[in-house]
């Protein structure tokens, strides 16, 4: 039996997610994502000494979050890039993404929403249909799970959306439900799957009382 721990990414800049260009040198993550990195590196290694392989989507914000998460195991082990692990591209919005969405959270949220549902539902509006985004996380899932063979241990850095979906899938949530998993997600949080004979079963989802400890004070859904 082995174990795939995974990561989603800390609190990013709103640039993360716009479609707009970026430039070379803008931060993947704001200081407190990093900070959540580190908190979450430093939880990982209170339960586990090390990893067989750590994997990170393409995506500059589940890199460095990597990147934070290792240095508390000294930042040597080998990463692999996987984008199987990427977030889905935001589905199409009133005007498009911008920067400027996310001055107001909720409104955000209501059309983020909106447009997954859409999505889910067979939305022609992106390149990536969402059972082929499904079908491109399952895909990931699987090669980060022949990793985890008998007593072996794997980290996954990736995306709420991402995360969420393969507990979607393994959980038989319907596609339409699989929006409010996705928002409810805690950046830098920990979800524990366990690989053995019968496949990927989850454990815990959404791990973050070492971000929301008062003591604390890392915890953002955003």
């Amino acid at each position: 039996m082995g174990v795939l721990y995974l990561v989603r990414h800390g609190q990013a800049p709103a640039h993360a997610y716009s479609t707009e260009p970026v430039a070379p040198d803008a931060a993947p993550l704001t200081d407190l994502g990093f900070a959540q990195a580190r908190a979450t590196g430093a939880e990982l290694a209170r339960q586990v000494g090390g990893f067989t392989a750590t994997i990170s989507g393409d995506l500059p914000r589940q890199r460095a979050t990597l990147g934070g998460v290792l240095e508390a195991f000294g930042g040597s082990t080998e990463r692999v890039v996987d984008p199987g692990w990427d977030e889905y591209s935001i589905p199409a919005l009133p005007g498009g993404p911008s920067a400027v969405m996310y001055d107001n959270p909720t409104s955000y949220q209501q059309l983020l929403d909106g447009a997954l549902i859409r999505w889910t539902q067979g939305g022609a509006d992106e390149a990536e249909t969402y059972p082929e985004y499904v079908a491109r996380m399952s895909a990931a899932a699987q090669r980060a799970a022949a990793l985890a063979g008998s007593g072996q241990t794997v980290l996954a850095v990736s995306s709420a959306g991402t995360i969420t979906a393969l507990v979607a899938q393994l959980w038989g949530v319907p596609a339409q439900s699989w929006p409010a998993l996705a928002r409810a997600m805690v950046n830098a949080s920990i979800t524990k799957v366990i690989v053995g004979r019968r496949g990927l079963t989850v454990v815990s989802v959404n791990e973050h009382a070492h971000l929301s400890a008062t003591d604390v004070g890392l915890a953002t859904f955003r």
